[in-house]
């Protein structure tokens, strides 16, 4: 039965994604999950913050997995879970994030900055066209395995309330999963989370670009630099995609001012790439959406 709904909800989201219409009206799901994290933030980052930080990380889980029960409990629970599980996928928003970035692109890379700068967290500002086709790709690749794999993956096993709490702790980690000085330990826990729950998430996405891709050549650049990448798993789908399209990614970036000189990925690819590579990208996730969709009915069937 949960095949048969998380078909469904893949395809409702590729088909409907976010409504403005819905979303402008009443706050979404993932919006009410980061009100309650930042009012944890505020009350809780304080005295023990390790400690206080593991508590809340608790609470998360527990709240989550208490909301996907009753909402399943509810008569037409099947319904509800199935628009639940909708909502909480994101493969149509991606694809129009990234899919603004290579058309603000052909205006040239000041639009292509100023778009870039809406899906991504590092400094924009001194990027040329090759640095904002590349921070596009990265989140494509990344946010596709977060957005869209690990969700359906935790659905399949836990039901709506193994989605919300993989949502609740993936959007904990995006906010205070940073090793600043607020947030390396009261954080800690969350980041560990996410990393826990995205591990066979983020290699099911790499195998799946590197299997859409026909790719031998994605493969090999998984082998040896999936591990280059300061995350355990945004590595893997980026090295993916990297070798897929045969570009170069990650390599030296800025954040808030500061130089960091990550490892290039891929670093033989092309370097010079731009808003055509970024479409080639999209088509890339569209395919594997497809193998997913495809599975999901097969599991569901058989």
């Amino acid at each position: 039965m949960t095949a048969w709904l998380l078909f469904g909800a893949l395809t409702l989201d590729a088909l409907v994604g976010e409504p403005r219409w819905l979303w402008s009206r009443v706050p979404h799901p993932a919006v009410l999950m980061g009100r309650l994290i930042a009012w944890c933030d505020g009350r809780f980052n304080t005295g023990p913050r390790r400690d206080n930080g593991v508590l809340v990380v608790m609470g998360l889980v527990a709240a989550s997995a208490l909301i996907g029960v009753i909402i399943e409990a509810l008569p037409l629970g099947w319904l509800w879970s199935m628009l639940g599980a909708a909502v909480l996928l994101a493969q149509k928003s991606l694809v129009q994030h990234v899919q603004a970035v290579a058309d603000a692109l052909r205006y040239g890379p000041g639009e292509g900055r100023r778009v870039v700068a809406m899906i991504v967290g590092r400094d924009t500002r001194d990027m040329g066209e090759a640095d904002v086709a590349r921070a596009a790709i990265e989140s494509a690749a990344e946010n596709f395995s977060d957005g869209v794999i690990a969700p359906a993956f935790w659905y399949l096993v836990g039901g709506l309330p193994g989605i919300v709490i993989y949502k609740a702790i993936n959007t904990a980690d995006s906010m205070i999963g940073y090793r600043t000085p607020r947030h390396a330990d009261f954080g800690w826990a969350a980041a560990r989370l996410d990393d826990v729950l995205n591990v066979v998430p983020a290699r099911i996405t790499a195998g799946l670009i590197a299997l859409v891709g026909w790719s031998a050549r994605a493969l090999e650049v998984i082998r040896c630099d999936a591990r280059l990448h300061r995350s355990p798993n945004a590595g893997w789908p980026e090295a993916a995609m990297a070798g897929v399209l045969d570009v170069a990614l990650s390599g030296p970036r800025s954040y808030h001012g500061e130089t960091r000189d990550d490892p290039w990925v891929n670093r033989s690819g092309d370097h010079a790439i731009g808003g055509a590579h970024v479409e080639r990208a999209i088509a890339v996730l569209w395919r594997a959406w497809a193998v997913v969709l495809g599975g999901t009915l097969l599991l569901a069937l058989f």
